[in-house]
């Protein structure tokens, strides 16, 4: 019976993962549910992938310098036990990956907090408030990305919020976008030579269940419900960012996952380096500490302050700029209106650090 209600709870909610994560996922459970045994191969190969994550895991971890590293791997869930009952351990929970990082940012002895990011992305549920966390943090320490090799959807609604976020070249970063999927298995419980009675109290109790078709109005709210988590999504990417909301609805691949390259383009990620480099970059910003940046951030707010600067105000603002050291603002400070918004991110990131 427990297998079968997970089964009923994978289909009844709404993911945020890539299609082609969660078709395998889904095929997995639904064999896992019908009592199937995992074949010794499929066994060798799971068990080589967790100790290959462990390993990646205990290497990362030991970075030194100040700088906690924090593995959000695998498949994304609120509670880990839903995922690890289906395929054992080796996916991330939310709620454990919270507490992670607020100890993380309560610890003295630490200065820096690098994610480490390979993940399909996950359940919805409990990947907006961990975005929030994510967001939130930056304001008491650096905290970056670094997508190494996958960040999908849920993966990338939290990854967005890091202070800056980075990519190795071979990554693949987006997959923006919801879905829930109903399937109809009355034609199967017929060859099975089952059917199916629903005694219920309260108009929609037993709307959308998987014993018929979805009629117009259950589509419907359904529909609304996956358009919620999409405003939720993308308007936190927006704001992780410093992005308008158009940009990222129609120019972040628009539900696909983008390699590195085109992800950069698009805004999506701050920089394509080796994880190396991302460490060297943190540890940097905690040795500059925070009064350059304050300086810069002056400088922004005059920036974001008006719509339209002169030449002569931008020349001024960059060169300030560039005397805190900040090299890369001044650039931006230069450009149009959506480099001086990404500018003002910029400088406010440096200076949450």
């Amino acid at each position: 019976m427990k297998r079968q209600l997970l089964l009923a709870a994978f289909a009844s909610q709404p993911w945020a993962m890539a299609p082609e994560h969660l078709a395998t996922f889904s095929a997995v459970l639904r064999r896992w549910s019908a009592g199937e045994q995992v074949t010794p191969e499929v066994m060798v190969n799971i068990e080589a992938a967790q100790a290959a994550r462990a390993a990646r895991a205990k290497s990362v971890g030991s970075v030194g310098g100040g700088i906690a590293v924090l593995p959000l791997y695998g498949v994304m869930s609120q509670r880990a036990s839903m995922v690890d009952d289906i395929s054992g351990a080796g996916g991330t929970s939310t709620q454990a990956f919270t507490s992670a990082l607020r100890s993380a940012l309560a610890d003295d002895t630490i200065d820096g907090v690098i994610i480490d990011i390979d993940s399909p992305g996950g359940s919805v549920f409990g990947a907006g408030e961990l975005a929030t966390e994510i967001f939130n943090a930056r304001g008491q320490k650096p905290i970056y990305g670094y997508v190494n090799s996958l960040c999908a959807s849920g993966a990338y609604w939290t990854g967005s919020q890091c202070a800056q976020l980075f990519m190795t070249p071979g990554g693949q970063a987006g997959s923006i976008g919801v879905y829930m999927q109903h399937v109809d298995e009355s034609a199967a419980m017929e060859i099975e030579g089952y059917k199916c009675n629903f005694i219920s109290a309260g108009k929609y109790k037993v709307e959308g269940n998987s014993m018929g078709p979805l009629d117009e109005e259950a589509q419907a709210f359904l529909q609304s419900q996956v358009d919620a988590y999409y405003a939720s999504f993308t308007g936190a990417v927006a704001k992780g960012r410093g992005a308008p909301i158009g940009s990222v609805r129609d120019g972040m691949g628009q539900g696909r996952c983008l390699l590195a390259t085109d992800a950069l383009a698009a805004g999506m990620v701050d920089g394509i380096c080796s994880f190396d480099d991302v460490v060297a970059k943190m540890t940097k910003a905690i040795k500059s500490g925070v009064t350059g940046a304050r300086a810069v951030v002056d400088v922004i707010e005059v920036v974001a302050s008006a719509v339209d600067l002169t030449p002569q105000a931008e020349v001024i603002a960059a060169s300030v700029a560039v005397e805190s050291g900040v090299a890369v603002v001044a650039n931006l400070v230069q450009s149009n209106h959506a480099a001086r918004t990404a500018a003002r991110r910029r400088a406010l990131e440096i200076a949450s650090a």
